[in-house]
């Protein structure tokens, strides 16, 4: 849907290359583990008990061909050969080496796709419906907007170190539940996942 320009490319580049410097000093004991710690899971890095996971990012849920691909190369290339899709529309790698996540990044990045915001207290990945773009009783096609959401939140200085995860999901639907539950059908109903679940209307 979003076809990333020079901007996001340069934007992709730099910090790759900035968190490939943070693991070379992890690496070299430059910095500890809890000093890494914030670094790594900005970049979707989580260290489980008997290795790292990398979580990547598929904002609302959609995937061309050629990410399709690339996700399935470093899969083989760097991994055991497969991934796991969440419920949260992302990808996980269980088994990378802390020396290839830089090589992976870099991999993702060819292809448009990041592990940023992945993990950690900030807005993780914009959702959408499954079905976003071809349900018959859709409203409009929520994925320009969730990937307006998308924008606005990804690396905004004031979501990097929020007290909890924020989840977006966003979906257009006529339903006779929505009609009833909602001031206005003919706006978008955002479901933000906190600890206690509530649906804002904007």
């Amino acid at each position: 849907m979003y076809a990333y320009d020079d901007f996001d490319r340069a934007f992709l580049t730099e910090r790759n290359r900035q968190f490939r410097e943070q693991v070379a000093r992890r690496l070299d004991g430059s910095l500890t583990e809890d000093e890494f710690r914030p670094l790594r899971l900005m970049n979707g890095l989580y260290l489980q008990l008997h290795a790292y996971m990398l979580r990547v990012a598929i904002p609302y849920g959609t995937l061309n061909p050629h990410q399709l691909r690339k996700l399935a190369e470093i899969a083989d290339r760097w991994d055991e050969g497969y991934g796991h899709f969440t419920t949260r529309q992302n990808i996980q790698y269980n088994w990378p080496k802390l020396t290839d996540v830089p090589d992976m990044l870099d991999a993702l990045a060819e292809v448009g796709l990041h592990a940023i915001q992945t993990s950690g207290n900030t807005i993780r990945n914009v959702t959408s419906d499954h079905f976003a773009g071809a349900a018959a009783e859709e409203l409009a096609d929520p994925r320009p907007y969730a990937e307006l959401i998308r924008q606005w939140s990804t690396d905004h200085p004031e979501f990097q170190f929020l007290p909890r995860k924020f989840k977006v999901y966003n979906k257009f639907v006529f339903t006779w539940f929505w009609i009833r539950e909602q001031i206005s059908f003919s706006r978008p109903a955002v479901r933000v996942s906190t600890p206690q679940r509530v649906c804002i209307s904007f």
